[in-house]
Order: structure tokens, then sequence, then C-alpha cells
């Protein structure tokens, strides 16, 4: 989905520990991070030392990158960091700005499908039971304090390609995983009793054309 990286500078949204900017720095590309949690870049940190492939990286948000105009070759967010990003239109615009012309961006999601299903990895789990329309966030709230701990948001993927095309990227790819034939893991709610069926991450690559 990135192409080839050799000799670009590529800026990964929502970097965590670097592992796959680093992935980039190993196949010639300059690979830098930016993300929100501190805790994140200092276990980035560790990773440099402990592999010296180090991966600069900077504490910020996707909504106001701090980067000049037309910095990056290729913007791109591996899975578990947009569908957290409340304000996705002033992230996808911030990831146009910092794109060169005919630049990359590249990003997975939580496969919008799996919002109509029960968080259950056996047959349950099969069974649509909620509108794939309704884009109400999903909340967690912290014990009995009422803190919010944890939202995810909900984006069709008419409102993934419809943001896209608004901010000037032509799509390219959007591809939908099939389940490995003989994987067997139970992560959550996933397994293969849902995988064979119904696909739980979209990949969606586009390239950015500024009228």
């Amino acid at each position: 989905m990135l192409g080839d990286v050799a000799g670009k500078d590529v800026l990964e949204v929502g970097s965590g520990a670097g592992q796959c900017s680093r992935w980039v720095r190993t196949h010639g590309g300059r690979g830098y991070g930016i993300d929100l949690s501190h805790r994140q870049l200092q276990h980035s940190l560790r990773i440099d030392e402990e592999t010296g492939i180090a991966v600069p990286a900077v504490h910020g948000t996707a909504t106001a990158l701090p980067f000049a105009d037309d910095s990056f070759d290729v913007v791109f967010s591996s899975f578990g960091a947009l569908q957290f990003v409340a304000d996705i239109d002033d992230a996808v615009a911030e990831t146009a700005r910092v794109l060169r012309p005919g630049g990359r961006y590249a990003f997975s999601i939580t496969h919008p499908t799996r919002w109509m299903f029960p968080d259950d990895p056996g047959p349950r789990g099969l069974v649509a039971s909620q509108s794939y329309w309704d884009r109400t966030p999903y909340v967690e709230i912290e014990d009995d304090s009422g803190a919010v701990a944890y939202v995810e948001h909900h984006r069709t993927i008419g409102d993934w390609v419809g943001l896209l095309a608004q901010h000037g990227f032509r799509l390219t790819d959007l591809i939908e995983p099939e389940w490995p034939e003989g994987h067997d893991r139970v992560w959550g709610g996933w397994s293969a009793t849902r995988g064979r069926f119904t696909p739980g991450t979209a990949l969606f690559g586009a390239d950015w054309e500024p009228r």
C-alpha cells in the first residue's frame, strides 16, 4: 500500500513504538513518527536503542501535525489510529497539507461492517444486531468515576471515500483481507468463526492530487 519507500520521507501518524516506521527505515526510507501517547514514544526510544534503528518521533496529534507544508512523500496510519480521531476531517486535511503533490496516503481501520455485529467470537457474533448506518461512537466509561476511557468512532465505507475525495485524494486501493486458512487464534470478539464470513479490517490507499 505504501509503494517503494526507498529515498522517501515517510510519516506514520499514530506511530506507537515505531515498529512500522522502523520497517520503513530498513527499506531505505526516512521514516518519522508522531503519537499522542507519551508512554508509546518512550517505548519507541527503548526499541531504538535495542535495535540500533532510530525513528525520530514527536508528541502530537493527527489534527494539528507539527510539520511544514509539502514535507512528506508518504503518510500512513497502521491499524488502531484513525478510528479514534473525532475530528477526522481536520486530520485528513492536515495529511493533505503535509504531503507533496502526488504523495501517497494509506491507512487501515476496523472494517465498518464490523459494527453491525455483537462483540462475540462465537456463532452469536454472526447475527447482525445494529444498523450499519448508526454512527454513534462506541464509548467505555472508566469504573465509577464517569470519566471516558475509550472512544471509537464509526464511519461507513462511503464516509471514508467521500472524505478522501473532498480533500483531493484519488482512491487507488481498498483491500479487505480474508481470514488466513488454518489460523485459529481467538482475540477479543474475533475468531475464525466470524473471520471466514466477514472482514475485520479495511485498508485504504490513495494518491494526493492538489486541485
